[in-house]
């Protein structure tokens, strides 16, 4: 698959018209600023693709940075999982990789620098005291009644925050801004809330934190931001971005510019709802190949080409919208189709006896791993015995009208095999079912027309008993059973698909897929493109994760091929 090209997008506009005016010093620096509370998910890759596309387009450079404000949520864990992340999807951040945890002192002085300046006051206010007297998007707020303390006063009571006197939740810093404005964000937001958690890169040299507002814009100044790009849920926090600059009067000021986040139906994109998910075991982990996970969608098998195309096409927009889940895995299957073989295997195996064919007697049968381009991938033989598996689903003792499949008295293409028909079927005495069917094969069809002329059923995969392997299938459909688990108002959870994952543990392959090590991709002829799980996967039992099914099977056309 060759790397999709770029088009242009109003983010783009934004940046070439810099560029002509010699803004920023005709500088092209992003950032990519997750917070370490959580597994990145494919809304996050969105947001990698474009700000390292960016950088690598305009010969600048993309720093990734640890948002890490809440020591609370955020875990080693998830600062090694999101490095991986990045690095698997193609990027590399070079030298400059950032925590806000390093800039702790330097926001601690300019948020002195604020107090003193009487732009930010020490309030006494409950969280829950704030929260009602802010006001609503119709009302103004109503002002603190520490709001107009002397600043010395203030800044004697940071510092003893700061130096551990007060209890948690006594006290907090807030910017003195303006409680009347139209915009919630500027009515006297929190800077720093006293908090006593243990923080994974500072460890307990600090019982103070600073929000996310006040340590995000000036990260990204002290790192010489040109283009800070953020989802548009921040967009109403933009005007507060830009106060905190002019406030604490930073050198360099890097540009807010907003996108519209990646919705897809059928799955949820919020780490807390993940994180529930996770921890009430509904799934196996963050990696779990039903995730929207970047780590997820890693261990079903998806390529970070295929998720690369994916963001590319979407493209970049200034207004909300749920993207079709169709949509990624359309790109998926593109990207597997052109560099994975074929094999057959058969999930639900049906006993085929083949009467006219001798017993102990092995004819073997050539196909190509990569029909399209047989030279591509080169060939396997194909063993055709005696005893044959068929998959269930491929018989009906009493077929409909349009089934084009084996039935009594019918004849089908065995794929890449000689024509098969049924004389007999076998039955459990006691249940009914069919387990075993009794065929003879035209051995002078070999793997073309029948020189007759007569008209043959569909082309079926099949594996032969004794020369074929079990494997461990899993079959990964999607995790919610509506387009939008958590609208509504309901709780999300109530619509997770219990059919989202099915174990087959009898399934039958061809020989080369046994010895598949971990990590192997085929796509199983009829059924879909699988991946060899890296993790469940041992030598000789390989356990195969069905990454994507396909859009349109080959054996709708008569004979296969």
């Amino acid at each position: 698959m060759t790397e999709p090209t770029h088009p242009t997008n109003f983010i783009r506009h934004i940046i070439d018209a810099d560029l002509a005016a010699g803004k920023h010093d005709r500088r092209v620096v992003t950032r990519f600023p997750p917070e370490p509370n959580g597994y990145l998910h494919i809304g996050h890759a969105k947001s990698i693709c474009l700000n390292f596309g960016i950088a690598r387009d305009y010969q600048g450079r993309c720093h990734l940075r640890f948002d890490d404000t809440n020591p609370a949520k955020e875990d080693v864990e998830y600062i090694n999982s999101i490095q991986e992340d990045v690095r698997w999807l193609g990027f590399d951040w070079g030298t400059h990789l950032y925590h806000a945890a390093d800039y702790f002192g330097r926001l601690y002085d300019w948020a002195e620098q604020l107090i003193a300046a009487g732009k930010a006051y020490v309030c006494e206010l409950s969280a829950e005291e704030i929260r009602t007297t802010r006001g609503t998007l119709t009302q103004p707020g109503k002002e603190s009644p520490y709001r107009h303390r002397p600043s010395a006063e203030s800044l004697d009571l940071f510092r003893r925050m700061r130096a551990g006197e007060f209890p948690d939740g006594s006290r907090v810093l807030r910017a003195k801004i303006d409680m009347a404005s139209p915009n919630l964000n500027m009515r006297d937001p929190v800077m720093y809330r006293i908090r006593r958690e243990s923080h994974h890169r500072t460890g307990d040299a600090w019982c103070i934190y600073p929000m996310y507002d006040w340590a995000h814009g000036l990260s990204d100044a002290l790192e010489g931001i040109t283009h800070s790009i953020c989802t548009l849920e921040f967009a109403d926090h933009r005007p507060l971005y830009d106060w905190y600059l002019a406030a604490a009067a930073t050198e360099h000021r890097p540009q807010q510019i907003e996108f519209a986040r990646l919705n897809l139906t059928y799955t949820v994109m919020s780490k807390r709802m993940l994180l529930e998910l996770v921890k009430d075991r509904h799934v196996g982990g963050w990696d779990d190949p039903r995730m929207p996970t970047i780590s997820g969608l890693r261990r079903r098998g998806v390529t970070p080409e295929a998720i690369r195309e994916f963001c590319d096409r979407i493209g970049v927009a200034k207004m909300d919208s749920t993207i079709e889940m169709g949509v990624l895995e359309a790109a998926i299957r593109e990207d597997l189709n052109v560099r994975v073989p074929r094999v057959m295997c058969v999930h639900r195996p049906l006993r085929v006896i083949v009467e006219n064919f001798p017993e102990g007697r092995v004819e073997e049968l050539e196909a190509p791993f990569f029909p399209d381009d047989p030279p591509k991938m080169g060939a396997r033989k194909i063993p055709f015995a005696r005893e044959l598996f068929v998959e269930q689903d491929d018989f009906l003792e009493e077929p409909p009208k349009k089934f084009t499949r084996l039935a009594p008295g019918r004849e089908v293409r065995l794929r890449w095999g000689f024509i098969l028909k049924c004389h007999a079927v076998v039955k459990d005495s006691g249940t009914g079912a069919v387990t075993e069917l009794r065929c003879t094969y035209d051995a002078e069809s070999g793997t073309g027309a029948p020189r007759d002329g007569r008209k043959i059923g569909s082309a079926i995969h099949w594996v032969a008993a004794a020369h074929s392997v079990p494997v461990q299938v899993q079959l990964y459909d999607r995790l919610f059973t509506v387009p939008d688990p958590a609208g509504g108002g309901a709780d999300f959870k109530t619509h997770l698909n219990p059919q989202s994952l099915e174990v087959l543990t009898g399934a039958r392959a061809e020989a080369a897929v046994g010895a598949a090590s971990p990590g192997t991709r085929f796509q199983f002829e009829r059924r879909g493109f699988y991946f060899a799980d890296p993790i469940d996967s041992r030598p000789g039992a390989p356990v195969f994760n069905r990454i994507v099914a396909l859009r349109d099977s080959w054996a709708k056309v008569a004979g296969g091929g």
